[in-house]
């Protein structure tokens, strides 16, 4: 009886120890998808605001969202710039502002953050970037 009790001690332990050890594995794994996630070509619509990252550098982003605004016919109100971060203010037809932000992450990596009036419009945020990568 005292062996059976032991052996039953030990299943249950190396259970929990197994159950244990996947579950930081996958956590692992996950924390690891979720960084490789963050590199170039993330997108993320997050309380009225697309996010991005592209693959590009700052100036040809920041030559790029101008090019999309004029595709869109959209009216540019405003455009300031310095070395890392634009910010372009436009208005759609319907006088809906439009803010882009873009900021350079890296030589190669840019980031870009649309929002479209005051609570966001994710269809118009995410035709805005579409154009912006055409013209990359």
């Amino acid at each position: 009886m005292m062996m059976n009790m032991k052996l039953h001690t030990l299943i249950l332990r190396t259970t929990a120890l197994v159950a244990l050890a996947s579950l930081v594995a996958f956590q692992s794994g996950c924390l690891l998808v979720a960084a490789g996630a963050a590199g170039a070509g993330t997108v993320a619509y997050v309380r009225g605001e697309l996010d991005a990252s592209l693959a590009g550098s700052y100036d040809s982003v920041v030559k790029a969202a101008n090019r999309a605004l004029d595709d869109l016919q959209f009216k540019k109100i405003n455009e300031t710039k310095d070395a890392i971060k634009t910010v372009l203010v436009a208005r759609t037809a319907d006088d809906k502002k439009v803010r882009i932000e873009i900021t350079k992450v890296s030589d190669t990596l840019t980031k870009v953050e649309i929002r479209v009036g005051v609570f966001g419009n994710e269809n118009l945020s995410r035709t805005i970037l579409d154009k912006i990568q055409k013209n990359l």
